[in-house]
């Protein structure tokens, strides 16, 4: 993350961002959530995380993936089972390392992860429909300062939920 340079924003400046930041990302997790509701008796929040990201990366060796979520290998296995057991995700032993386990999408874990994706898209449109042009312009150009002083790259459109691979 990049060190805000000296001498650019006060205090209560930096008070009143520090306050709306906090105040978008109570709005933002809250969508999160929702979008997730109609799936939650089919994956939990850190299984859904772990399809984003196949849906990011395509397939995956099983370390890689557990890197990637910043978990340990067992935990990731777990999880792993669990989404395999759901006809979420299919994992094989990798041919070219039969040490390795590869993981990729089902056709049915793709569409869990475009269903929400689409759900989350429906609501913050919503959101953005009520605001007037000039609002928005300084939102995307907002938003994207604070994406990249946050190091995170832009979102694929294709899968805009997904962790970057650091």
């Amino acid at each position: 993350m990049q060190e805000r340079p000296s001498g650019r924003v006060s205090a209560d400046d930096l008070g009143a961002v520090i306050s709306a930041v906090l105040t978008g990302s109570r709005l933002l997790v809250a969508i999160a959530a929702r979008s997730l509701a109609a799936v939650q008796d089919r994956v939990t929040l850190p299984q859904f995380r772990m399809l984003v990201v196949l849906a990011a990366h395509g397939e995956t060796k099983l370390v890689t993936m557990a890197d990637l979520l910043g978990v340990n290998s067992s935990t990731a296995m777990r999880m792993a089972d669990r989404l395999v057991a759901a006809g979420l995700v299919v994992r094989e032993v990798n041919p070219h390392n039969r040490r390795e386990n590869l993981m990729r999408l089902t056709g049915e874990g793709r569409g869990l992860v475009d269903e929400v994706t689409a759900r989350r898209r429906e609501e913050i449109a919503a959101i953005v429909a009520r605001m007037t042009p000039e609002e928005c312009q300084a939102l995307v150009s907002a938003m994207t300062a604070f994406n990249r002083a946050g190091g995170e790259p832009a979102a694929s459109p294709h899968y805009p939920l997904g962790w970057p691979d650091r």
